[in-house]
């Protein structure tokens, strides 16, 4: 999959290795990355918040100087990460965000919006607000897929396929189908399908596997119950039989004006590290 533009979440935090282990991978295969470097604006202390009619805003004498050290950081750590990509020979651009974190979904909506997918750096998960907002500004306001774990040049040979007959599964198979159709095997998998015309149909997954089968993938389908166990942990175990190099599924949940709310198999997806999976909403 050569000439695709990923949009690259990172933070001030995000190890060099890391960093540099991306930028290679992109410039092996023409990738451009659009790195968006997140950093926390300083927060006014809690006493510069004056309850009028009593008083008006206290700002500490020192304030100014305070954003001016942690733009200066900021910069400095641009800097740093062009150089980076210039030393991997990679195609780049780098956009720096220093923000509150409710802010984060929106600076990373903007530029998924003009990439093709958005891949976050492991980091991200020991900030786990930031995290959360930086998900839900790709699943929740953009078109395109979100990937966790692996590393952005991983191939995947053997693709596990999530599947209902929800738009969000759908939207997930048609992000993924760079990577379906170069993979050797295809399974398709349905967990507690509800078997009629107006839900899963007949034999759910059939249709998604004609469809696949189309574009060439070698495809398997398989519909398995869940036994009243948790759907994330069953796609995992499952995943890991067949030998998972990528899950595809889709995401659930609600975009809010506070927080971002995620169901249950959705949360419990992104949270686990051991297998790399795409997801789109």
């Amino acid at each position: 999959m050569q000439r695709r533009t990923i949009l690259f979440i990172l933070d001030t935090e995000t190890p060099d290795a890391n960093i540099t282990e991306t930028a290679e991978a992109a410039a092996q295969d023409g990738t451009h990355l659009i790195c968006l470097l997140l950093g926390p604006a300083p927060a006014l202390p809690m006493y510069a918040y004056g309850v009028p009619p009593y008083g008006g805003m206290n700002i500490p004498d020192n304030w100014n100087e305070t954003v001016e050290a942690a733009q200066q950081a900021q910069a400095d750590r641009v800097d740093a990460l062009e150089a980076l990509l210039a030393k991997s020979n990679a195609s780049g651009t780098v956009h720096s965000a220093l923000c509150v974190t409710t802010d984060v979904k929106h600076h990373v909506s903007r530029l998924a919006r003009v990439s093709d997918e958005a891949f976050v750096a492991p980091n991200l998960r020991d900030t786990p607000e930031v995290m959360r907002e930086a998900v839900a500004g790709v699943l929740f306001h953009a078109p395109i897929g979100l990937r966790l774990n692996g590393s952005v040049g991983q191939s995947a040979e053997r693709v596990f396929v999530a599947w209902n007959s929800s738009k969000a599964a759908s939207a997930a198979v048609h992000t993924a189908l760079p990577y379906l159709t170069q993979a050797s095997e295809v399974a398709v998998a349905c967990f507690d399908p509800v078997m009629t015309e107006t839900q899963d149909g007949q034999d759910p997954g059939v249709d998604v596997a004609k469809w696949l089968s189309h574009h060439g993938c070698t495809v398997t389908v398989s519909q398995f119950p869940s036994g009243g166990g948790e759907i994330g942990k069953a796609i995992q175990d499952r995943a890991a039989e067949f030998g998972a190099d990528l899950i595809v599924m889709g995401a659930y949940g609600h975009a809010r004006m506070i927080q971002t709310v995620f169901g249950g198999t959705t949360r419990t997806m992104i949270e686990q590290t051991e297998l790399p999976i795409l997801l789109a909403h």
